[in-house]
């Protein structure tokens, strides 16, 4: 007889250093040369779903997976962090990283362009990062 598989259940908790998640999460796909990467400051907006978005695109889903997972790893490593929640990672057209108070979005352009998040937030802050 198999035993049940138990699944483990991780509680929702914001990273304590917001500003630093932030900064690795920029700093990881300007490696892997994400492009357009834009910030939301959704903090003054009533009923928004976390602190921040980073959006950022990619040409291919090779590149999309690429900067998601790069963005994974320097969290791990420099943060200790795990994402809470993450998505997109099968196609590889469109990864969500879900770090409660940050969502990390990574797309093509084609999603990007269709989907049209900044503008769905148009009354967030966007700062626009330099490549």
């Amino acid at each position: 007889m198999k035993k049940p598989v138990k699944k483990t259940v991780r509680k929702k908790k914001k990273v304590d250093n917001a500003e630093a998640l932030l900064e690795l999460i920029i700093e990881a796909m300007q490696e892997k040369k994400a492009k357009d990467i834009v910030t939301l400051n959704l903090k003054g907006i009533e009923k928004s779903v976390c602190d921040y978005y980073v959006i950022c695109h990619a040409d291919s889903n090779t590149q999309v997976d690429a900067i998601a997972k790069n963005v994974d790893g320097l969290i791990k490593k420099k943060l200790g962090e795990d994402p809470w929640h993450t998505e997109g990672f099968q196609n590889a057209e469109w990864i969500l990283l879900d770090y409660v108070n940050i969502v990390v979005h990574v797309m093509q352009k084609e999603f990007r362009d269709f989907y049209g998040i900044e503008r769905l937030w148009a009354d967030a802050e966007v700062k626009r990062i330099e490549d």
